[in-house]
């Protein structure tokens, strides 16, 4: 055919085309009916005959599935209906409907064999056995069950093309140590150790205190307040007597005074001087800042009234509440890291320092006691820590990803792949669990491949064969 040929051949299916879409709107003619009467009017124009006409679909063919609506809108009915106009429903027979399932399953065995059906199942998957071939409500044959396909009721396989579309993916079981952390809250606390509460041993007054205050930094030896204690005042008398005369009593003297609470730089200057002092300065034990005063000038302090609390904060404690299902990694001298909200950006390195013996009642967590260095005092009391905590290495143990294992709360179940689109679940008692992992106890060894995505699905699928194996009838099954 020439080209201008061709243009006018063109040119009048277009013609066809646009006359049959305004004939269809006025109509209301579905698809295939306009289809069908393109082909028609065809045929009578340019007189070819029917039968070199190439044939628009394969002959239907099979039940009546289903009744859809004339114009093809997303109507469906399982019986007759008619539509609002009047018009009835078009039968949808089996041949024409669209199936997602995979190819039937072959009547033969690998060796040419007939394969045994054991019963037949819903369509639908609904738990509903029959002992021999049936339909069910909409039409639709039931499905056979082989000998070879029900031998683990449990089992299930999958087709290739299936595993591709829903996503499985598989991962082997693996013997390693269990690289886990810990995270909890914590709180600074102050070094029990390194607080030193100031009082006297005898009765005094306070003459003068010095200009420290709550918050003041003090060293070692700074004198703190001024006081008369007529007790120690009459015990360095004493120790002055029995220094003038030849010192045979002197050494239990000055052991009086050391027992007073005395210090010893303070009976050092009486017996260099020989002179019993009528005021008696009150020396800082140790360097660390002053967190409580009590003393005010001219007060009476009775004796072991607290008159300064003094706290050394180069060395804090953070103390970290860790549940105690993750109490079982936990040694003393692990390594810990630490950051604080009040300093965004910076870490700080400790080790665990005590773990104590007991758990909270109503948190069902025990405390842990991490040392951490202050040299700058940044660190203040009861600022919040998040800890985290490295565990012990007990050993290689089993495991696999967390998102292998199906947690029902009563049952931890994981999908073994038993090879060529095989798969069925198992039981496990779980471990551990850190880093993506979990620590399988019972139920896999290592070097088992086990799925770990698409998991839920085939297990539904699994406990559906199970419960379908379970229902089927004893003469089913013979």
């Amino acid at each position: 055919m020439s080209v201008f040929g061709k243009l006018v051949m063109l040119g009048f299916v277009g013609g066809i085309t646009g006359w049959m879409g305004l004939a269809a709107g006025g109509k209301g003619w579905t698809p295939a009916m306009l289809t069908d009467a393109a082909q028609v009017q065809f045929v009578i124009w340019t007189g070819l005959d029917a039968e070199a006409m190439p044939a628009t679909a394969k002959e239907a063919a099979g039940p009546i599935i289903y009744y859809r609506h004339p114009d093809g809108l997303a109507e469906w009915s399982a019986v007759p209906k008619n539509a609002v106009d009047g018009r009835a429903f078009l039968p949808v027979l089996a041949s024409e409907d669209v199936s997602f399932d995979p190819a039937a399953a072959p009547l033969a065995a690998a060796d040419g064999a007939p394969r045994k059906i054991l019963y037949y199942r819903h369509p639908m998957g609904l738990p509903d056995t029959s002992p021999v071939p049936k339909l069910d409500s909409m039409g639709m044959d039931y499905l056979p069950v082989f000998a070879d396909e029900a031998s683990d009721a449990g089992s299930v396989t999958v087709s290739p093309g299936k595993l591709q579309r829903t996503g499985v993916r598989t991962a082997l079981a693996v013997l390693e140590p269990m690289a886990m952390t810990i995270r909890a809250p914590g709180i600074v606390v102050l070094d029990d150790r390194r607080v030193s509460v100031i009082s006297l041993r005898a009765d005094a007054f306070i003459e003068t205190v010095e200009d420290v205050t709550t918050g003041s930094m003090v060293v070692a030896g700074a004198p703190l307040a001024m006081l008369y204690s007529p007790e120690i005042a009459a015990a360095a008398a004493l120790y002055v007597s029995d220094l003038r005369n030849d010192g045979g009593r002197a050494e239990g003297s000055r052991q009086r005074l050391a027992n007073l609470g005395v210090p010893a730089a303070v009976i050092d200057q009486i017996a260099t001087d020989r002179r019993a002092p009528v005021n008696i300065a009150l020396l800082a034990p140790r360097s660390g800042v002053v967190l409580d005063r009590m003393a005010v000038d001219g007060m009476m302090s009775s004796a072991g009234e607290a008159l300064f609390r003094i706290a050394d904060t180069s060395v804090m404690w953070v103390m970290a509440d860790v549940p105690e299902s993750a109490l079982k990694g936990l040694r003393r001298g692990n390594m810990a890291t630490i950051a604080f909200t009040g300093l965004p950006g910076e870490t700080f390195s400790g080790v665990i320092d005590e773990i104590y013996p007991q758990v909270d009642m109503q948190t069902r967590t025990a405390r842990v006691r991490i040392d951490l260095a202050n040299p700058d005092g940044r660190l203040l009391v009861n600022m919040f820590a998040d800890v985290t905590l490295a565990t012990g290495d007990d050993g290689p143990v089993v495991q696999v990803p967390q998102s292998a294992v199906i947690d029902t709360g009563d049952r931890q179940v994981v999908i073994r792949d038993l090879g060529e689109g095989k798969f069925a679940p198992q039981d496990v008692v779980l471990g551990r669990q850190g880093a993506g992992m979990v620590e399988i106890r019972e139920g896999i060894n290592e070097g088992d491949r086990i799925v770990t995505t698409a998991t839920f699905l085939i297990d539904a699928e699994s406990n559906l064969n199970a419960a379908l194996a379970t229902l089927a009838t004893p003469e089913a099954v013979k």
